[in-house]
């Protein structure tokens, strides 16, 4: 977090009162300027915006699930995870990713390069480079993804998607009053039998990526909604691997120099 930091914000997804009206990804489209690009129907389900992207900051699942009586359906608005350990922010080059002072993640476009390090640094693929885009062709190559409108942040407003959501099915807040709340909800889904809740990346026990500003209340597993069971930031050990790289390094030196030395005697 910088040195100004405030107070650590983040989104409770509550997937168990999420009725898939896709309110979330119009107001993020809208809010954002983000392209209406590609949407069409996937012969899959509802779903017609098929995942997280460029052009699809906010994307609203629609998971057909067999029961004893028939389907029933798990829906789940994705986002950006904003992780704790953010393999994105790790290993982009010219500073464009960076933590802002409510410890969200956010993409400066304007600085981005387009390398495109952080796509396959993302354990939940959800960066992705924006292209073919003639309405703003600024934007085209460079790195895109949810901001948790830092825009709004800023002047003190919600961000777009949870002051649509009719439901509060996404619900914003200081992460600690969400941790909070999330756990009341779970206990009292486990009260009414729905053992099947669980809450995702709302801590470190699940997932390698330290816990995320953005977590979630399932009604299974992980895998279900098509989400990582146990997400890890490939940059975990990277001071580790560089420390043993220079230390690698370094002794290949010496043995070079001793050999040098050695046959200048001869």
């Amino acid at each position: 977090m910088s040195a100004a930091a405030e107070e650590p914000l983040g989104f409770f997804t509550d997937s168990s009162i999420c009725i898939g009206c896709k309110a979330c990804e119009v107001a993020c489209k809208e809010w954002n300027h983000v392209p209406v690009a590609d949407i069409r129907y996937l012969n899959s389900s509802y779903d017609n915006t098929g995942g997280l992207g460029a052009n699809n900051w906010r994307h609203v699942a629609f998971i057909e699930k067999k029961t004893d009586t028939g389907v029933a359906w798990l829906m789940n608005s994705d986002v950006c995870k904003h992780c704790a350990e953010a393999a994105c922010l790790d290993v982009c080059p010219t500073g464009a990713i960076f933590r802002t002072e409510f410890d969200t993640v956010v993409v400066q476009p304007d600085v981005c390069n387009g390398c495109g390090y952080c796509i396959p640094a993302c354990p939940f693929g959800v960066l992705e480079r924006r292209e073919g885009q003639a309405e703003q062709p600024a934007t085209n190559g460079v790195a895109q993804k949810c901001t948790l409108c830092y825009d709004r942040l800023k002047i003190g407003y919600e961000p777009a998607c949870a002051q649509a959501c009719p439901t509060k099915s996404i619900q914003f807040g200081p992460r600690e009053e969400l941790h909070q709340r999330a756990a009341r909800r779970l206990e009292q889904l486990h009260d009414e039998g729905r053992d099947e809740a669980r809450l995702y990346l709302a801590d470190g026990s699940d997932n390698g990526i330290g816990g995320a500003g953005a977590f979630f209340l399932l009604l299974d597993r992980p895998s279900a909604y098509r989400l990582p069971e146990n997400p890890v930031v490939p940059t975990r050990r990277l001071k580790e691997m560089w420390s043993a790289a220079g230390a690698a390094a370094g002794l290949l030196l010496a043995g070079l120099v001793v050999a040098a030395l050695g046959a200048g005697k001869k």
